[in-house]
């Protein structure tokens, strides 16, 4: 292999992801699916399937449990979860069945309480760690909407661990760390990390001593860890840590969460057994890796400018023959590549140097020609601006690596 061609640095750009994602046909909303109802495209489609593989894959490795659970609810449960009373302005109105209502459900966890409550617990058994890719639904005002960073349709990565109360400490530490090894794998650069507790004229579970208990386990949590605290921010059950990320323009949002949560395991009425043989309340902990898929994707948008890491990239390779005569080689080429488990396609269409442009943001372009077919080689251009002439071989096994290790660097 010759060497690469180094490419002179760029400056950072600032990115609209609403533009870029109908550019690169990411995703699409249309006034007959109704706003905040956005729909994914093929290559969106592709970003959102490796991003819930590849944390499904994450949280496997830490020990949690994946379930599935409805996305509707009666009325009843979400009554005693408290949402009802504490979050109804953000929740849909019922639908009637027979003599029942039922509800979209406006978060996982009440599902999740029923999940753990549906046979006896041991102390041996927890942690329990329960983790769900799950829809849910808000009733967000019409003037707060916008592409996929506030929509009314969700899809949340969301985990509940029941504990003890002495290890709810160390569950909440250990979940700040795997947020922070998704970050680091994403390429998202965390802002600060924030203390959410509850504020004047809120609505608020009124329980002062389940809220002083909660706040004091999030406090040793973060012991050693710069972070603010913000009065007003906290969820209704519960205190919360916050993992604040900024984008180009320098404005923050939530995309991970820690949250302690005494009330929910009292309203429902959930229990283990003990050393001692009798029944004791666990901790449930919210922890959420990446948040919702939708402000995730926006997020990786807007950072990268559409120019994912190779690993997260719709399309990972691209082959370009220079003339008709190549076109077979080219399809050569992918079908070796994607026997190695990459993304790749031909691009045939236009000029060559039309179609080098249209593929961009593809990590890998890949030209050949007659001079590169006989020899057995390709001319690999990285996004990057790099250069270099590379067997076949030698190129599937380098971009296989730089995938698997999910790297910044292209070529490793």
């Amino acid at each position: 292999m010759r060497g690469l061609v180094p490419s002179e640095e760029e400056e950072p750009v600032m990115h609209d992801h609403r533009r870029l994602g109908r550019e690169l046909d990411l995703f699409g909303t249309d006034p007959l699916i109704g706003a905040g109802l956005p729909y994914w495209l093929p290559d969106g489609a592709v970003v959102r399937h490796t991003l819930e593989s590849y944390v499904r894959g994450l949280e496997r490795a830490a020990g949690y449990r994946h379930v599935y659970s409805p996305v509707l609810g009666k009325r009843e449960l979400y009554e005693i979860s408290g949402h009802w009373e504490l979050y109804g302005d953000d929740m849909f109105p019922p639908m009637r069945l027979g003599a029942e209502e039922v509800v979209l459900r406006p978060s996982l966890c009440p599902h999740h309480a029923i999940v753990y409550r549906s046979r006896s617990r041991s102390y041996r058994e927890l942690p329990y760690r329960v983790a769900e890719l799950g829809g849910m639904f808000r009733s967000e005002l019409s003037g707060v909407l916008g592409g996929l960073t506030r929509v009314r349709a969700i899809q949340l990565n969301d985990a509940h661990i029941f504990c003890t109360p002495d290890q709810a400490v160390g569950e909440a530490r250990a979940a700040l760390e795997l947020i922070a090894r998704a970050h680091a794998d994403l390429g998202i650069r965390g802002a600060r990390y924030r203390l959410s507790l509850p504020g004047e004229g809120g609505k608020y579970v009124a329980d002062p001593e389940l809220w002083r208990r909660a706040t004091g386990m999030l406090r040793q949590v973060l012991e050693g860890i710069e972070h603010e605290e913000a009065a007003g921010e906290a969820a209704f059950y519960g205190p919360k840590i916050d993992v604040q990320v900024a984008d180009a323009a320098g404005r923050e949002s939530t995309l991970s969460t820690v949250q302690i949560d005494l009330h929910q395991p009292e309203r429902f009425g959930l229990s283990y057994v003990g050393a001692d043989g009798g029944r004791h309340r666990p901790v449930m902990v919210h922890r959420s890796v990446i948040g919702s898929v939708e402000r995730v994707v926006a997020h990786l948008i807007e950072q990268h400018g559409g120019a994912f890491p190779a690993w997260l990239a719709p399309v990972q390779l691209v082959v370009l023959p220079v003339s008709a005569e190549q076109e077979e080689r080219a399809r050569e080429v992918v079908r070796e590549a994607e026997r190695a488990g990459l993304r790749a396609e031909v691009a045939v269409e236009g000029s060559l140097g039309a179609r080098i442009r249209a593929a961009r943001l593809v990590p890998y372009q890949v030209v050949v020609g007659a001079r590169e077919d006989a020899a057995g080689e390709v001319a690999l251009r990285l996004r990057d601006g790099r250069r270099a002439q590379v067997p076949v071989a030698e190129l599937v096994r380098r971009v296989v690596g730089v995938v698997a290790a999910r790297g910044a660097d292209l070529w490793g």
